[in-house]
């Protein structure tokens, strides 16, 4: 690949798997580290300035955006004022980005596969900012390519997938809803659809615009859960036995969290030849890599 591609978070665990697919590839990142702030407009400016990338890869803030608990709204507000100066200085230049999102965008209130063309309608505070940043990139920077994931599953130590497995590790009784519907997706498959997406852009065909992309075979949250304590008993004894399924409705984040979530994929097969992959298969390497460092 020729273009120069900046990738902001290159920290976090989907720029790091980002980083190690790209090199098995020979695909190299400018991952410059963030200001002790994080990035804010100025920084952003003075980068873009000085690295002039053909592309940029905005993982800035991915934790907050698919994998921490609760961020507070000012937070937030930083982060969305980063994601419009970005996309202000990628239309100046003239440099492509790609802009990662969520099916929190949508409400969940319909048992169908959501596709592109859905209205938004996003019911907590992380769907919001999340709506509002996908509105910024698109009004202010044409050559875009927003990338909504469904349920990001990653090996960070504070993320969803860990906080799951501390609990289960307690042994306290783990209710996780049976009527909630997603596609959980392993932050490896993530990273694999990044690079197959960035390596058409370089093609220069206009495929600019919005895409979904989730792990083959939609499931519930109970499900999920089951499958990776099965897994994870490969691993380590002292799990807890069994999960009780629960309602959507009686859980504490159903105000926030969509309850039909699963989105269809069919637009990035079509467009990219993105396949999806069966999430199943990434829970071994995943939670192998968690319980590592464990």
């Amino acid at each position: 690949m020729r273009m120069r591609l900046l990738l902001l978070g290159g920290g976090s665990t989907l720029g790091r798997a980002l980083i190690g697919l790209g090199a098995e590839e020979d695909i190299g990142f400018l991952a410059p580290r963030p200001p002790a702030q994080g990035w804010d407009a100025a920084s952003l400016t003075q980068l873009i300035d000085d690295t002039r990338p053909d592309a940029v890869i905005n993982l800035a803030y991915y934790f907050d955006w698919f994998q921490a608990g609760q961020v507070s709204a000012e937070r937030f507000a930083f982060q969305e004022r980063g994601v419009e100066r970005l996309a202000e200085l990628c239309q100046h230049h003239d440099i492509r980005l790609l802009q990662p999102s969520s099916y929190r965008v949508f409400d969940g209130a319909r048992a169908t596969a959501y596709n592109e063309k859905d209205e938004l309608q996003p019911l907590g505070l992380r769907g919001q900012v999340l709506e509002r940043m996908e509105q910024s990139v698109r009004a202010l920077c044409p050559r875009h390519v927003l990338l909504r994931f469904g349920w990001l599953l990653d090996d960070s130590p504070d993320g969803l997938l860990a906080r799951f497995l501390v609990r289960a590790e307690r042994g306290e009784t783990l209710y996780l809803a049976d009527d909630r519907r997603g596609n959980p997706t392993p932050v490896d498959d993530a990273a694999r659809v990044i690079l197959a997406v960035l390596k058409q852009l370089d093609c220069a065909a206009p495929l600019w615009g919005t895409y979904h992309y989730g792990g083959h075979e939609a499931t519930t949250s109970l499900a999920l859960g089951q499958a990776i304590l099965s897994e994870a008993r490969h691993l380590r004894q002292n799990l807890l036995e069994e999960i009780c399924g629960q309602a959507h409705a009686v859980r504490a984040d159903a105000a926030e969290e969509p309850q039909h979530g699963v989105l269809s994929c069919k637009k990035i097969l079509h467009t990219f030849g993105v396949k999806p992959r069966a999430w199943r298969a990434g829970l071994p390497s995943l939670l192998e890599h968690y319980y590592r460092h464990v």
